[in-house]
């Protein structure tokens, strides 16, 4: 079979670029995903991702290698496994990082991905709900609005950021990013909306041109030479080859495009050769330069039905919101659990906020695969621009194997210490007294007074906050993996479009981010 371009996975990357390139009626597009429809009422109903992050549903859920950072702890990394990859299992936050990241990019050598420049395809991708103005899109695929959940607790938040002293914001991409405020998210009607429902579902069935397959998993991209021509994978048991007469696009995501890159005979030579791989394409960067926000989570037990929890009161709650959300599609059900947050500078002279908040309405520990009885709240906060920096290399040749994911966290110095100064503005508003007013037991943090006993804190129960990139490089120097116009180094019809090509990580959530570079992508291509 062959096709005019490959789309290697269906996360936000692979949507967008299979949903635009096949605007084309001339080219014939084939997306290829190894896991479902990304299409249920799972998905599409935001309080059930409590179902899905800690569980294999609709879920790679990785685990780290040991981290020394965390005192030798494995992390755990959930990434999406179906249409709209981790789109269809986040926290549905639209935020898209600061000025300063893309024009740090650009300064790197990567001409073209400048905030002003990138500005416009963020536009493109965005149908804004709410905010009309220079900054948001009103009329793309992406469906971003407010919370329609109506939860108190928003307030409470708010009135507590004020208490503590903190700067109010009603829209973090914006002119300004500091500040704390709800977020907005990625969702229509109360339902998510993730990249696939965005851009691929409406014309899947409707474009004769659009070829999406399902439960297809790609082993090894094919070159004849240099040139990428098609892939090799397995569906149902049976292998298939299927050939691109265009472009091979790989946007298999920060873990697994480095390594079907790898598994492909493209990468670090030595690496490669140690798994019995022939080196096609000797390329120092695939899998270095992972990065990821590392991130530490306060809770508190509070009283209150309006916050998530196990009781015979909040059962009885929950069965009323249901039905509220089945009527109305408004009220708990809604919830995305990160409703608040915000960026926030731990010294008042950097020029950009180095530390974000996600407030939860739920009593969080260990990505929800700990519960507790009690209702609660929680307040996430993470480092923005770590300097640890990690790396995805192969446990095993076979690509269905899980590679072997080291982010280094907290292995720098400066990140823990950043990481004690958001602890420390966090606490300030997590005591204001609109907060402390509600809470009866502070349940991972009491007693915890000094600065060592802190950092002891930070290292026993800091993970992720759900953001890998970097492992495919874009740039000019030595370990790039991909050019500015995303294309693999050294190598023809191959293109890499997702968080792995990001140089350095971005001062927020990574997913609008990519659905903006993978727009810029599809015009690269054009």
């Amino acid at each position: 079979m062959d096709m005019d371009y490959i789309v290697i996975g269906g996360g936000s990357g692979g949507s967008v670029m299979a949903g635009r390139l096949s605007e084309n009626a001339d080219v014939q597009v084939m997306l290829l995903e190894a896991g479902g429809r990304g299409d249920s009422w799972l998905v599409n109903t935001p309080a059930a991702a409590v179902a899905m992050l800690p569980t294999r549903i609709n879920n790679y859920a990785f685990e780290t290698v040991p981290q020394a950072g965390l005192n030798g702890r494995r992390g755990y990394q959930p990434r999406g496994k179906g249409l709209g990859g981790s789109s269809a299992i986040n926290a549905m936050v639209y935020t898209r990082g600061h000025r300063s990241d893309y024009d740090h990019w650009a300064a790197l050598g990567n001409a073209g991905w400048s905030y002003d420049e990138l500005l416009p395809y963020f536009k493109r991708s965005e149908n804004n709900g709410r905010i009309q103005d220079g900054f948001h899109g009103n009329d793309g695929p992406l469906h971003v609005s407010d919370l329609q959940t109506q939860n108190p607790f928003q307030q409470i938040y708010l009135n507590a950021a004020r208490e503590a002293g903190f700067p109010i914001n009603d829209d973090f991409n914006g002119a300004t990013q500091e500040g704390l405020g709800v977020y907005q998210v990625t969702q229509r009607n109360g339902e998510r909306w993730s990249a696939a429902r965005g851009y691929l579902q409406p014309h899947m069935g409707q474009r004769q041109n659009l070829h999406v397959e399902t439960g297809v998993q790609v082993t090894r991209i094919l070159f004849e030479g240099r040139r990428a021509v098609g892939v090799e994978c397995i569906q149902s048991g049976s292998k298939r080859v299927i050939r691109a007469r265009r472009e091979v696009i790989l946007c298999a995501g920060a873990f697994q495009s480095p390594q079907l890159l790898m598994v492909s005979g493209v990468g670090p030579g030595a690496h490669l050769q140690q798994h019995g791989i022939e080196v096609l394409h000797d390329l120092p960067g695939v899998g270095q330069n992972l990065q990821d926000h590392p991130d530490f989570i306060f809770g508190y037990a509070a009283k209150s039905l309006d916050l998530m929890g196990i009781s015979l009161g909040g059962t009885a709650h929950m069965a009323k919101e249901t039905l509220t959300y089945i009527r109305t599609r408004q009220g708990f059900i809604g919830t995305n659990y990160a409703e608040a947050g915000g960026f926030l500078k731990t010294d008042p002279s950097l020029a950009a906020p180095d530390v974000q908040l996600h407030f939860v309405v739920g009593l969080v520990e260990d990505h929800a695969r700990k519960l507790h009885a009690a209702h609660g709240y929680s307040c996430h906060v993470c480092v923005l621009r770590p300097k640890s920096r990690g790396q995805v290399t192969l446990a095993h040749a076979d690509a269905r194997q899980a590679p072997l994911i080291d982010p280094a966290f907290l292995a720098h110095d400066d990140d823990l210490e950043t990481l004690l100064k958001g602890y420390k503005l966090t606490q300030q508003l997590m005591n204001a007294p609109a907060l402390a007013s509600v809470r009866h037991q502070d349940v991972f943090t009491a007693g915890v007074q000094t600065d060592d006993q802190i950092r002891h804190l930070l290292r026993e129960r800091s993970d992720t906050v759900y953001h890998p990139v970097g492992t495919c490089k874009m740039g000019t120097d030595a370990m790039a993996v991909v050019s500015p116009t995303l294309q693999v180094h050294g190598l023809e019809g191959l293109r890499v479009v997702d968080a792995s090509v990001m140089p350095t990580l971005i001062g927020a959530n990574t997913n609008a981010t990519v659905i903006a570079m993978a727009e810029k992508a599809v015009d690269l291509i054009r």
